[in-house]
């Protein structure tokens, strides 16, 4: 008997073989605007399973290292990539990652149009859409608080730029030891210098991005209050003209389960150079435009990393054979399989439907209404997808078998990067209450219920019509503050389901629908509402 070797999974272009993210454009975007982005689109498909894919591997294979001191006992704290992170910055300068919800061509559906850029690379990048997730958020807040300041607005035109020499990324230093999400308790301190600027003193815990060029930082100017309103916004430029970190001292590079390329330090903060930007205090608030971009970028690597682990193994189950037949022929695999192809649609028309909402918000095109909801489904949508991202990646590894435990098969790396993403950007716990106090504090509830009964009107979906009005009922009734507190998770997934339900409803009325829509549509209604609220 000849020996026997199990052919590995393949990808096909990643645009070309998505129909949903084909019919989601198709019906989202004018004909005019789809097909002059089209054939970028395809190009960039193509590229996640060639370069952008071997490049993310070997980024993997090459994680970063901390060099402390140079050959003669100097301190430097160089951190070491390889040479493959440093192309994947030059592919997203050029592929304008960042550049293109700032350019604003399509107006509001220029993010649409980025976000289905990140989407198409994310999943092969060895996770360098952490930097521009945060280069993006930064350049929102910059865009909003920058006002004359010419730092700000030099950071703002790096953070925005195609031209590789000329892009910058960003760190996000919000992290202490004495509080994660819990930024109030921020204990770094800014100190007035002598020629009207600021220096840091502090230790930040938990730094990601540590190679980027800048990095905006929460501190208390000496004499602030306590609490967030005392906290104000910096920005800091890491290195001088000879790229000599600027009075940082990097203690250790974090030993992480997953997202092992992306360079990640706990700093020291010793009289470093730094810009205030928006004024003094209330720092967690005007902050709020960096989070709000970060959640939205981590919900679209949740569906990126989604789809590849779906696409991986329903062409392995084309290509493996027990028990007489491939797997895919047998009805409890297929039926998994179904299973977890609806969670992805979900999560992405769901967190799609947040990306249009931000890009009205931005081109100041969003009505009262559409920005209360952009409000509302923000944390919701985070906090969904990102614990729909560990599920789907723990049974897509299943379906691999032993396989699926081994690591150099590349697929365990699904699931360790996959278990980040609850935990950036806001735990599902923290944003369950995010959501209550835009509930509470603003009156996002409302335009919410609304709009998903006036869709309802135009629809025939009548188990999503009951479901919501006892959501309706839950919050309206609910007025105890520990009974909302223990509650809010339960709330915070019903409210996703609900809405990625309107949306696999409408799409499949729609003449852009694919074949598959209506059935997954369906099976939503019939599984993924059963028990809500």
């Amino acid at each position: 008997m000849a020996d026997f070797f199990q052919d590995s999974p393949s990808l096909e272009n990643q645009y070309a073989s998505d129909a949903l993210l084909r019919s989601y454009l198709r019906r989202r975007l004018p004909a005019t605007t789809l097909a002059e982005i089209e054939p970028g689109l395809h190009r960039l498909g193509e590229r996640a399973i060639t370069d952008i894919l071997a490049l993310g591997d070997e980024a993997e294979a090459n994680p970063p290292r901390h060099v402390p001191y140079d050959p003669w006992g100097r301190r430097i704290d160089d951190i070491v990539v390889s040479a493959a992170w440093r192309a994947l910055d030059r592919i997203s300068a050029e592929q304008g990652l960042v550049a293109t919800a700032y350019e604003r061509r399509h107006g509001a559906l220029s993010r649409v149009h980025q976000m289905a850029k990140l989407y198409l690379f994310h999943a092969s990048s060895a996770t360098y859409s952490c930097p521009l997730a945060m280069g993006d958020g930064a350049a929102r807040f910059l865009e909003l608080h920058g006002g004359g300041n010419a730092h700000a607005r030099a950071a703002f035109e790096h953070l925005t730029s195609r031209d590789p020499e000329q892009f910058w990324t960003s760190g996000q230093w919000m992290t202490e030891r004495t509080g994660g999400s819990d930024v109030s308790q921020t204990s770094t301190i800014a100190r007035r210098d002598d020629v009207g600027g600021y220096r840091l003193y502090g230790t930040k815990w938990f730094t990601s991005a540590t190679t980027s060029q800048m990095a905006i930082a929460l501190a208390r100017i000496e004499g602030a209050p306590a609490g967030g309103r005392g906290l104000s916004v910096f920005l800091i430029e890491l290195r001088d003209e000879h790229g000599a970190l600027r009075n940082i001292q990097v203690n250790r590079l974090k030993d992480k389960l997953g997202t092992r390329a992306l360079p990640t330090a706990e700093l020291t903060l010793d009289g470093t150079p730094a810009t205030l930007v928006g004024g003094e205090g209330d720092g967690v608030r005007k902050i709020a435009a960096l989070f709000n971009v970060t959640r939205v970028y981590n919900a679209v690597a949740a569906v990126s990393g989604m789809r590849r682990a779906v696409a991986l193994a329903r062409d392995y189950a084309t290509r493996r054979t027990t028990f007489g037949k491939r797997l895919i022929d047998h009805p409890l695999h297929a039926e998994t399989l179904s299973d977890l192809e609806a969670r992805v649609r979900a999560s992405f028309l769901l967190t799609f439907r947040v990306v249009e909402l931000m890009g009205k918000h931005e081109c100041r095109e969003a009505t009262d209404a559409e920005r209360a909801i952009l409000r509302l489904l923000t944390p919701v949508a985070k906090l969904y997808t990102a614990k729909q991202a560990v599920a789907v990646a723990s049974e897509a590894l299943e379906a691999f078998g032993g396989a699926g435990y081994v690591e150099d098969t590349g697929l365990p790396r699904l699931l360790r990067d996959a278990q980040v993403l609850p935990i950036w950007e806001g735990t599902t716990n923290v944003l369950s209450l995010d959501m209550w106090r835009a509930i509470e504090r603003t009156g996002a509830f409302e335009p919410w219920l609304d709009d998903v009964r006036v869709r309802l009107g135009r629809t025939a979906a009548a188990p999503v019509a009951d479901v919501v009005e006892r959501i309706a009922r839950y919050v309206s009734e609910t007025q105890d503050s520990d009974r909302r507190e223990a509650g809010a998770r339960r709330l915070a997934f019903a409210i996703a389901r609900v809405t990625a339900a309107m949306e696999l409803v409408e799409l499949a009325a729609s003449e852009h629908a694919d074949p598959d829509a209506a059935s997954v549509a369906a099976r939503w209604l019939r599984r993924d509402l059963a028990g809500v609220a």
